[in-house]
């Protein structure tokens, strides 16, 4: 019946589980905006080449790291540069922007982008208080920041992508009957709970936010309504992964993410810094840094520890699909760590169709 509940666009059933790609534009030390800008077109072509699923921007604003602070044009690059690969964003925090606006703007990637696009939503602001004071104008925006409006916004985001009814006033075009994917995203149980009621694929932080993860699993897989969209749930999850050669090589390049870390907690934010040469303060910011929890759901390591990570990983949550993403500093050393991710999703849905198999 054309009313039942299928797959939505962009989601793979079965067998390898998908590996995708979460970027922000990374701003280095020593760097700007303009380099991070070329090395996300050139991390999306690489993650094509790869097979990654699909390939993902985040909105975050007044922070000296980031450079996508405006995800739609970002995507639209990212989408320009590559030709097969999804590309989205991982999220747009959505009460930062009036729904047509972002029905118009994702509208827009699907036309010129068709069948690639995704669209990611977020509740938090993606920013400090005053930053998203000055995203949101108008009065109403002031009270709770418009998170309190976010089921009735993405309500009102879903319909602009419909079909428009006959005589149908308000339209965003592009946009009206598009039917991009929505993504829910969250660091918490709310946007599972959401996710779950209004029968959305769910993405979770645990890249920087991993307290309720498994919690927000359970709600969404337990409460999931099948929808128009999706028949049955979809979960995928994050990670902070860096591969090298070496456990040792690993360690010392996932210390810049480290680093960056430990500033945002001191309210320090910066430009992601260089990795740390000397062992022994490695070994000092790792403890420094373990007590956060923000990073412990992270791996970084040799090929074969990243793969018996990734593992854990899926074993622990049953994802449906993992994201990955690595602010290193080094641009060689980054694109390695892919194809080292890359080669692990492969061994690791090699052995899960063997086990299926025997």
């Amino acid at each position: 019946m054309a009313n039942e509940p299928h797959e939505m666009d962009g989601i793979r059933r079965g067998g390898a589980i998908p590996f995708s790609v979460l970027d922000l534009a990374t701003i280095f030390e020593g760097s700007d905006a303009s380099h991070a800008l070329a090395n996300t077109r050139e991390l999306a072509r690489h993650a094509e080449a790869l097979g990654f699923e699909r390939f993902w921007l985040a909105e975050h604003h007044n922070m000296p790291s980031v450079a996508s602070a405006a995800t739609a044009v970002v995507v639209g690059a990212a989408a320009a540069a590559t030709s097969s690969i999804r590309v989205g964003s991982g999220g747009v925090m959505l009460p930062n922007h009036a729904p047509l606006v972002i029905a118009e703007q994702f509208g827009t990637l699907a036309a010129l982008h068709p069948g690639r696009i995704d669209l990611g939503l977020g509740r938090a602001p993606g920013t400090d208080l005053r930053t998203a004071r000055a995203l949101r104008r108008d009065a109403q925006g002031a009270p709770g920041l418009g998170a309190d409006r976010f089921p009735d916004d993405v309500l009102e985001l879903q319909a602009y992508f419909a079909e428009p009814a006959p005589g149908q006033a308000l339209r965003a075009i592009p946009g009206a009957g598009l039917e991009v994917p929505i993504w829910l995203l969250g660091s918490s149980t709310y946007s599972a709970q959401l996710a779950a009621a209004l029968g959305l694929p769910f993405a979770f932080a645990s890249h920087f936010a991993p307290a309720q993860l498994m919690q927000a699993l359970q709600i969404y897989r337990s409460r999931f309504q099948p929808s128009a969209h999706l028949a049955r749930p979809y979960a995928m999850v994050a990670a902070n992964v860096v591969a090298a050669d070496s456990d040792e090589e690993a360690e010392r390049l996932f210390s810049s993410i480290q680093q960056a870390f430990l500033r945002m907690q001191r309210g320090e934010p910066a430009p992601i810094p260089p990795p740390l040469e000397d062992p022994k303060r490695r070994r000092a910011l790792r403890e420094l840094v373990a007590g956060s929890g923000m990073l412990d759901f992270a791996v970084a390591g040799s090929p074969e520890t990243v793969r018996r990570g990734l593992e854990s990983i899926l074993a622990r949550t049953a994802a449906d699909e993992i994201m990955i993403t690595a602010h290193i500093y080094d641009r060689a050393a980054r694109l390695r760590s892919f194809e080292l991710v890359a080669a692990a999703r492969d061994a690791i849905n090699a052995d899960r169709a063997a086990a299926k198999t025997a």
